[in-house]
This record gives C-alpha cells, structure tokens and sequence, in this order.
C-alpha cells in the first residue's frame, strides 16, 4: 500500500481513507500499513460502502471472483482482524463492526476521499444550477483535486474494478462540467492547452473533444477546431468503425458555417461573461513518482528472444503475411504503436502465422528483442496480466524482488523499459481486452502482434487481419511438402476433395497429411472415402473445434495401441510444454533414451517440437485441441488405477529432479524437512545434463513444477504435494517468487489437513512462516511458526524443530531483544547439529555473529563466520559463502581494519556478481563505499555509493537508495546532481 503524504490534492488535511488513487489510510500516528491482496480488498469494499454492512459473501465475491476456497469465511474474518488492529494501532477513527450476515466500517461521513468527492460535486452542481458558475468551478476543481490516480490502483480485484471504474468515469465527468463552465465564463483561451491534454488521454470521449473544439473557435483558431473534429473522427472510425455522434457532427457543421451561436452570451446580444480568469492548475491526473524514475532508468541490456520456433512447411496467402509485415512495422518510423490483432477460427492458423511473423521480422526490424506470451494458459485457463507482465519484466532484466505485485504498477515498470527501444511484444491467444492492455507498450518504437479467438472489439488503435482457410492451391501446396508432392499430383483430384471436406483448414491437413506419409500404401481415394463416412458428422458440427476433432480422431486411430496409451497418458500432463522424460514416467519404461518413446506422436504432428532443455533434449507441445481428444479417449484406453499410478509417476518425477536441484544448490538435502512420496528418477545421465545450472532448471521448468504441485493435490497424493511445494523455496528465495511460495502453499495445505497428515501440516506451516519473514511480515509469521514447532515436537522431526527455532530468533531479533534471539539460535543449532544439518548450522552461526558483532565481541563473532564459512565451502554451498563472507567485512570495518574489510568485500562482490545477485551487489557496494570513505579515498568511495545507489533504484529500493545519498551527502558536504 502506499505512503501517504497526509494531504489530498486540494490543499486540505486529507481523509483518513482515501481510494481514488492507490489505497490509502492515515490515522492520528500518520501512514497506517495495510498488507497487500486479501486486506486492501476487504478494506477497499468497506470504504466504498462506508456506514453500510457488506455481507460476508460480497468480501468473498470480491477477493475471489471464481472459485473461492472451502475456507473463505474463515480468510475474510482473518483479515478482518488484522484491519481492526491496524485501524487501532494506528489511531483512526473508525471501527469496523459485525452485523448479522456480514461487516460495517464505521467513520463519520467526511471519513473517505470518495464521500467528499460526491458531497462537492453535488455542491458544485447545485451552484451552477442557482447561476453561480465560478464557485460552481472551484468546489469541481477541488472535487478533481482529491484524486491521484485511478480509484483502488493496484488493489487486485476484478469485482472491486468494476465499482472503481465507475468512479473513474465520474471524475471524467467532473472533468466535463469544469471545463463547460469555464467556456461559458469565458475562459476559452486559457483551456486550450488544458483541453488538448485531456483530448490527449481520452481521445475517444466525444464530449471533452467538443469542448476543445468550442475553446479553439472562440480563440480564432477555427481550422484548428475543424482539424480536432476530422481527428477524432479518423479514430473512431479505424477504431470502432462508428461515426462521431449527432452533438459532435452538429458542433462541427455550426463552426463550418460561423453559426452565430457559438458565441459568448454578450456577443450575442445577452448577459456579459465574466472576465476571463488568469490561468488555473490544469485538472489532470499526477504522473506518480515512481514512473518518472523508472523511465530515467538506463536502457536495458537484456535483449529477450522468446519466440517459439517457425515452421519450416509453412503455407499461408502471401499478401495477407505482406500486409501483417507491414501493418506490424508501418507506424515505426512516425512513432505510432502498431498493434495488429489476427482473427479467426480455431485450427485456421493464428498462431503459426503471426509465429512466422515475428521471426521474418525480427532481425531487421525488432533488433532489442521479441517478447512471447500464451495467453491462453495451461489448461485453457486465461494467463492473467499480472502474471504475463511478471515473466516480461523477469525476460528483461528486472529481478524477481523487485516486480511490484500491484498489476499496474508492473505496466508501469513495463512500459518504461520498452520506452523508446524496437522490441516485438506477440501475445498469443488472447481472451480478452482487459487481459492485453496492460501489455501494450507505450511507445511508437515497439510492435504488438495479437492472435485471438474472439474479436476484441474494444481494443483501441488495432489493425485487424481475419484468417480465412487455405484455398485449394494452397491446400494443395501445404499437403504436398507434408507427404511428398508425387503423390498429390498423381490423385490430384481425390486431393480436391479432401480440400473440400475439410474447409481448407491448416489443422486438418496437418493432419492428414501426416496419416498418409505413415500410410504409404494408402490413396488419396481412400482418405477421401475414411472422410466421407464422417462428413455428416462434419455437416451437423461444421464450425470450429468439432470439425477439427473429427479430424483428429482419423489420426488418433491411425497410432499403434502402446502410443495411443502414450497420447492419452500425456493430456494429464497440463504444462505447455512436455520434457522428453515426462512420457516414460507415465508408462513406467526405464529406457535410457525416453525421447524415443514420443517419436511416433511427432510423426503423425499430434506432438510439435517446440524447444531444446538444458540437458539438450528436445520438449514438445501438445495442443489444446489434441489434448481435448486424447483426454476423451482416456477412460476408454486406460482404466483408473493405471491412470492414478501414472500421475503418481508424473509428480515423482518432478519431486526428484527439483530434490536432485535443492541438492545442487545446497550440497544436500539441507533445511529442508523431507518426506516419503514414491519418487520416479529420469536416467541419470539426462539428470547430470540438466541440472548442471539447477536454479535454471528450476527457473525454466516452472510452470510444469507448479502445475505439478497442484495435480498432486486434486490426485490426494497430500506426501508428495506438500514435498514439491516445499523444495521448491529453492527457487522462490533465491529468485523472489513470493506470491508463487504463497500459491503452492496454500494448495498444499488445504491436501494435508484434508489427509490429516501432521508431518506434511507442519513442514508446510513452517515454510509460510519463513515467507511471511521473507515479506517483513514478522506479526504474521509467528503463529505459523509456533504451530510447526509444536508439531515438529510431538512428532519428533528434529530438522523441522530447528527449522522453526531459526526462524523465531529473527522474530526476536527484529523486537529488539537479542538475548532471547541468541538462545534461540542456540537450540537451533543444537538440533541441526542432532539433525546432521550443517547448512542449517552455518545459517545459524551467521545469525548469531551479526548478534555478537553488534556487541564488539569480535573473537566469538570470528569463531562463528570461520566456521560458518567452512561449513559452506565443503558444500560447496556459494550463497552462504558470500553471506558469511559479507559478515566478516563488515565485522572488519567495526574493528577499523578497513584494508582487510575491502580485500573480503572485493572479494563477495565478484561472488555476487557472478551469481547474479543484483540486491546482493547493491548491500557490497554500499559497504565498499563505507570502507573507502574511513579510507578517506573520497573518489572511490562516491564511485561505489553511485553504483549502489543506481542498482538500488533499479530494483526499486528507493530506502536504500536514500540511505546510500545520505552517506554521499555526508563525504562530499552537498549531494551530487546525479549519480547515474
């Protein structure tokens, strides 16, 4: 939530809560903290209906619009708890009661931004009516003075956007009238910059475009005023496909023809105008802070290729390709945002041509880089903006830690680092409008290229290209590179009617063609006679989908048994993209070369080569439509216990390869609590080969691990579920995916108290209260860990006692009181030490010489660093390293042996560096400032400060940032102009 300033846009004490803008809330102590999500969703929803209950199933509605969880009234009651102790600790006057059915908020009425937003705009509406239009304008000037933003920005609800979007278009119309009243005062030359920047920022709002026409015909400036009109109507029109409306059109004609009643009352023989006013603060909404400084930033030096392979039979109308190339690339030289959208049905081929696109565009036109998203998802579930505009800024350089969590402040972010570079954004799948607007760029230098299903309409600025199937010279080319062009020619005609009885679908042919090139002896005739005895089945469902599966069930029933079970088996697999080991994990074959097992469904194209893994084995791609059918025919070819143990080998085998990972990265299975799940081991060669980076591995199979978890649960595999989850920290620490650690978490929770596994609850219970440590959350963190802890204990899981016993010593630690820390950590290491845990207990020695060094006992603080930092080069472990390192520089400064400090911390920065620990490199540059300044090396020291403080508001740190100008300030007597 952000920081409140304490007052609104008007001048006045600002309200205690305030939402038009990012949530707010203030009290007698200033800026009260609400925790982001589930809380400033409730308290959003209780402001807008302030002194009104809200039932209980609206707050669930709100926070979770599809799906709410079994302990959703549990989640609101919660969070409405920790709002009372917020409210209350931070002196607000207001409570929040319980009524029958649901909550109230109650505060006095001027107690919100948005109540005195609607008390001044119905003042203001009462002066105009009573004549006084001047104090009419003030009181809307002040009304338009409270906001800050959009209403509820970053708050994530879908229901709460719909409310928040409806306040939006009410300060637009606030907007409207100011700027009536002012023409009809007179004070038409004094808007004209002012209206041309609202026209600007709403250029499809017909209403404030005829006020700037009005303003700029009063002002003399009539070609101007008609040039607005034809402008606005040039939009609308390659927009929307809509003329302008009937007030516009008629506004137009009257400055056209000089109409006489477009002039002010006295030039019209009525009551004179006020005299026109001096100018006054525009009405426009503030450029927040944060996006100035982010598009200061420096160019990024990242350069993303993410697009999926081209197709090397690709077939499609030449000009349709030629004009997409063009409308892609047309507006770059004028600095216009091309946003072109390829429409058509299921299997016609959106996604192979805009494929095509993008890569015959790529070098000469996007040199920064080409951006790839499937919005579509895995499972057919819609990918949201967030989580698309979450892998875009982490495929540009931006590390985990410091994506925002708010969607727009992630757009903001995102268009800064697009700002003025040739970057191809191509969104693939769309389902809505809402999810690919957060994900356009800002600027005229990037491209967009959509596919979609459905039409979008309301998409502003797009070219529009519809796809229509193949003609019968291009079907005919397609199904000739596919299965040999001696053929075609020879059965030209039977080919024709193939054609035909497909519509000239890509998909289609696709497939038939790759039946016949297994088939051989088989004739076009006889394809063509397989396809008859269909095609009433095709007439009855002759669009879309189910033409398509027709299609597909001829090549299904083409595969041999063995890979017809494989097919099957592969539809529970819900990633997009399926490693080449997953299918000999379903089927149980302990080949050495499980690749082989997948060749066949390459063959028959049921299967696409989409990408190499890590350990250089290809990955491949099953459709949604493939999927479809093969999970249809899994009942049928598989009975259920075969499936159950197939799912169960699937999961397994990820559970091994993230362990092997967590191994890797920890030389051992060290702080973490193991479980008992069956696990399935791909070969090992295949196991050496990937994981010889193992934080990408995890990093790159992400969605799979995600997806498995999940699975996991709803198959009641509730060992299995809670170890994935728990492995893989690994990766959410080191990379900073907390809302994905909360993710699987919560799934695997809700598995083991449904199991009533006590061991799996407390291993998972344990690991939330380390994310909410992670998050600075350390009220929240406790009751998690004293509940593991005390399960740990009866079930006497000594590695997850100390687990929990590590984690509460930073709780006291962060209330100040080391003593009670120091025991802690004591008994942690004690039991780590029972556990044969030494990871776990170099933790704990680092923690307890931070404690020691702070007290200038520095032998007990050398003892605990030389031993932690043994420990963790005979794991090989490198990020305890660098930590104990970093803690012996700075134990070195505070004994002034500044050269030895320097010597360690040079030392950790290229560590760090080499890591790509961009926060890491922000804390060591910063201390080798501090070393250089007792060095009274002034040059060098304001070298390593810049540095830290560029990377440190790169990643979004503006405290530490601050601090690192603070120490500039202090060696040079001033601040520096820049430090970039």
């Amino acid at each position: 939530m952000a920081v409140s300033s304490g007052y609104d846009g008007s001048g006045a004490a600002a309200a205690p809560f305030r939402v038009l803008g990012p949530l707010e809330v203030s009290g007698e102590l200033g800026a009260v903290s609400v925790a982001p999500g589930r809380q400033e969703v409730v308290l959003g929803a209780l402001v807008l209906e302030l002194n009104r209950v809200v039932e209980t199933t609206r707050l669930v509605d709100v926070i979770w619009a599809h799906d709410p969880p079994k302990t959703a009234r549990a989640q609101v009651q919660i969070c409405i708890s920790r709002l009372r102790k917020a409210l209350s600790d931070g002196g607000v006057d207001a409570t929040i009661e319980t009524r029958a059915g649901g909550y109230i908020l109650r505060a006095p009425e001027d107690a919100t931004d948005v109540g005195n937003f609607r008390r001044l705009v119905a003042e203001a509406h009462a002066l105009a009516r009573d004549g006084l239009k001047m104090p009419a304008v003030d009181t809307l000037r002040s009304a338009i003075g409270l906001w800050r933003g959009r209403c509820l920005a970053g708050v994530p609800s879908e229901v709460l956007a719909g409310t928040a979007a409806q306040w939006d278009e009410s300060r637009l119309e606030a907007v409207e009238t100011c700027m009536r009243l002012l023409l009809e005062l007179g004070h038409h030359e004094h808007l004209v910059g002012e209206l041309m920047q609202l026209v600007a920022g709403h250029p499809l709002r017909e209403r404030l475009r005829g006020h700037l026409m009005v303003a700029l015909y009063r002002s003399g400036r009539q070609a101007e005023a008609l040039d607005a009109y034809h402008q606005g109507r040039a939009m609308l029109t390659e927009e929307l496909g809509l003329d302008p409306g009937r007030e516009l059109r008629d506004l137009a004609q009257a400055i056209l023809t000089d109409d006489a009643d477009l002039a002010l009352a006295e030039q019209r023989g009525g009551a004179p105008a006020a005299e026109p006013a001096e100018p006054r603060p525009p009405v426009a909404t503030p450029l927040s802070e944060a996006v100035q400084e982010r598009s200061a930033d420096p160019d990024p030096v990242v350069t993303p290729r993410q697009l999926p392979a081209d197709i090397g039979d690709f077939v499609a109308d030449d000009t349709i390709v030629s004009a997409v190339c063009d409308a892609v690339t047309g507006g770059q030289e004028k600095g216009q945002l091309n946003v072109v959208l390829v429409l058509g049905r299921p299997g016609v081929g959106k996604s192979t041509l805009a494929r095509h696109v993008a890569h015959r565009l790529a070098t000469e036109h996007f040199p920064d880089g080409q951006l790839y998203c499937d919005l579509r998802g895995p499972g057919g579930q819609p990918v949201s903006p967030a989580q698309a505009l979450g892998r875009f800024l982490r495929a540009l350089g931006v590390p985990g830690q410091a994506i925002p969590d708010a969607l727009d402040e992630r757009a903001e972010m995102y268009r800064s680092l697009l700002a003025g570079r040739r970057i191809l954004v191509l969104l693939d799948d769309a389902v809505s409008e809402s999810q690919v607007m957060p994900l356009l760029p800002g600027t005229g230098s990037s491209g967009v290229l959509v596919t979609s299903r459905g039409q979008l309409t309301a998409l502003p600025g797009t070219r529009r290209f519809d796809l229509e199937p193949l003609s019968q010279e291009q079907a005919l080319q397609l199904l000739g590179r596919i299965m040999g062009e001696h053929r075609v020619e020879s059965e030209r005609e039977a080919a024709r009617a193939l054609i035909r009885l497909v519509g000239g679908l890509p998909l289609a042919l696709r497939i038939i063609g790759a039946r016949l090139a297994a088939r051989p002896h088989w004739s076009l005739t006889s394809m063509w006679h397989r396809l008859e005895n269909e095609h009433r089945r095709l007439d009855e469902l002759a669009y879309g989908e189910l033409s398509i599966r027709a299609s597909l069930s001829l090549s299904y029933d083409g595969l041999a048994a063995a890979d017809r079970r494989l097919l099957c088996l592969l539809s529970l697999a819900e990633g997009t993209e399926i490693p080449s080991w997953l299918g000999a994990a379903l089927v149980d074959d302990r080949t050495p070369h499980p690749a082989d097992l997948l060749e066949p469904l390459i063959d028959m194209r049921l299967l696409d080569i989409t990408a190499l893994d890590q350990g250089g084995e290809f990955r491949c791609g099953l459709s949604q439509i493939v999927r479809m059918l093969a999970h249809e025919r899994l009942p049928a070819e598989i009975p259920e216990a075969e499936r159950a143990g197939a799912v169960r080998r699937m999961v397994g085998g990820w559970m091994a390869l993230a362990e092997r990972a967590h191994k890797e990265v920890y030389g051992g299975t060290h702080t973490i609590v193991a479980g008992r799940g069956e696990r399935w081991h791909p070969p090992e060669d295949y196991v050496q080969r990937c994981l010889r980076d193992p934080l990408g591995w995890l990093e790159s199979e992400q969605t799979n691990l995600l997806n498995a978890v999940e699975l996991a649960a709803r198959s009641g595999l509730d060992e299995l579920c809670w170890e994935l989850a728990t492995t893989l920290v690994t990766l959410f620490e080191a990379r900073g995916y907390p809302e994905l650690w909360e993710r699987t978490h919560q799934v695997a929770l809700t598995a083991v108290q449904e199991a009533g596994n006590e061991r799996g609850q407390a291993a998972v219970l344990g690991s939330l209260g380390t994310l909410h440590l992670y998050r600075g959350e350390y009220e929240a963190a406790g009751p998690y860990l004293s509940a593991a802890s005390e399960i740990f204990e009866r079930v006497g899981e000594v590695r997850g006692q100390a687990l929990c016993l590590r984690d509460l010593a930073r709780i006291e630690r962060h209330h100040g009181d080391d003593d009670r820390a120091l025991a802690l950590y004591k008994s942690a290491e004690h039991k780590f030490v029972r556990a044969q845990d030494v990871i776990g207990r170099a933790y704990v020695l680092g923690e307890m010489a931070h404690i020691t060094m702070r007290r200038a006992d520095f032998t007990r603080t050398r003892s605990y660093l030389d031993e932690a930092l043994g420990i963790c080069r005979s794991a090989g472990f490198d990020r305890g390293q660098a930590l104990a390192l970093r803690r012996l520089g700075q134990m070195l400064m505070y004994q002034q042996q500044y050269e030895a400090a320097e010597r360690t911390l040079l030392e950790v920065l290229a560590m760090v560096r080499a890591s790509g620990d961009v926060v890491g490199e922000g804390y060591v540059l910063h201390d080798l400032g501090r070393v250089n300044a007792h060095l009274r090396r002034v040059e060098q020291a304001v070298q390593y400060y810049s540095q830290s403080a560029r990377i440190r508001e790169r990643i979004l740190d503006h405290s530490g940032a601050a601090a690192v100008r603070a120490d500039i300030v202090a060696i040079l007597g001033r601040p520096m102009t820049s430090v970039g």
